[in-house]
């Protein structure tokens, strides 16, 4: 079995295909489905995940199919040593995805009721197909390397108040697909057990998927160093726009100076927004959306800008999108 724990689908599969490459597509599904039962939903997901990286869904062109077939001494004529390089793709959301409820920053057990009910209810009107909870739905305060007030709430209470969440939000919307992006509070938990349990740091049985059981309310887990594109809007927690400019006046324009493209970012709890016309006058806007959360926690009681907010997308079949950035 290959260790997935830093790749994402798109990634993942590629392996399997680069291993088997005259399988078919759906012997391969088969077996990469059951041997990583965790990543995809179904097996027919697994299979389109092939088809897609073989470039028969129109994501890939012909020429780049190489890219997943070739062997490594075929693109390496002076035989250099192995390299450990990343290349990071994009999570490319279906088509199918195209009436979004983006909400984010919830930092449960610090949640709040009535901006939750408000985001819950609009999309329930919207008739949304799609949830993405873009980062921060669970806080892991605990396992914070700041200082920590031993009289907050275990890790064990934020595990299941995060997993009663995830029921009703299931149960709210029964038909759509649900995406949650890692946001630094996320992924807390798996520097957590880095550093203080990294013997068991390999075991899927410690992983978030498995802790909250994402597979039964069918939920997709996406890592915190992958992108999320619907269309052309690109969307991603922002935590790791952010590295090195503290906590800039106009996050949205910061989204933009690192970006150069249509952006939505969650993580500073605020709602901004930047637009500029290139040279070619294309019109690029970043966003920063509202949180779900507690709007005076304790690192920043007062003066701090807070909003309680979320986003619905609507993507066309250009991939050109419609955005409302909502304040509750």
């Amino acid at each position: 079995m290959i260790n997935t724990s830093q790749m994402n689908k798109t990634e993942l599969m590629a392996s399997y295909i680069q291993r088997f490459p005259n399988h078919a597509d759906l012997t391969i599904a088969k077996k990469a489905y059951k041997e990583n039962v965790l990543v995809w939903s179904n097996l027919e997901s697994a299979r389109s995940c092939v088809r897609m990286v073989r470039g028969k869904m129109g994501l890939y062109s012909a020429k780049d199919k190489s890219l997943y077939t070739q062997k490594t001494y075929d693109t390496n004529p002076y035989k250099l040593p192995d390299t450990e390089e990343k290349i990071r793709e994009p999570y490319i959301l279906p088509k199918a995805d195209n009436n979004i409820l983006l909400i984010s920053d919830l930092h449960i057990p610090y949640h709040n009721i009535s901006a939750i009910t408000a985001a819950l209810k609009y999309g329930e009107e919207a008739k949304v197909n799609t949830i993405i909870i873009n980062g921060d739905l669970i806080d892991f305060y605990q396992m914070s390397r700041f200082e920590r007030d031993p009289r907050k709430r275990s890790a064990k209470f934020e595990f299941d108040t995060t997993k009663a969440f995830l029921v009703i939000l299931r149960a709210t919307f029964p038909d759509a697909r649900i995406y949650w992006v890692k946001g630094n509070h996320d992924v807390r938990y798996e520097h957590w057990l880095m550093a203080k349990a990294p013997e068991v740091f390999d075991d899927p049985y410690y992983r978030l998927e498995e802790r909250l059981r994402l597979n039964e309310e069918k939920i997709h887990l996406i890592n915190d160093k992958t992108i999320i594109k619907a269309g052309k809007l690109n969307i991603h927690h922002g935590h790791l726009f952010f590295r090195g400019f503290g906590s800039p006046i106009s996050p949205a324009k910061t989204v933009y100076d690192k970006s150069f493209e249509d952006t939505i970012c969650s993580h500073v709890h605020k709602k901004t927004e930047f637009s500029k016309v290139s040279l070619s006058g294309k019109l690029i806007t970043c966003y920063t959306t509202g949180c779900l959360c507690e709007l005076s926690p304790d690192y920043a009681p007062f003066g701090n800008s807070y909003v309680h907010g979320f986003a619905h997308i609507k993507v066309k079949d250009s991939g050109d999108f419609d955005l409302k950035n909502i304040t509750i």
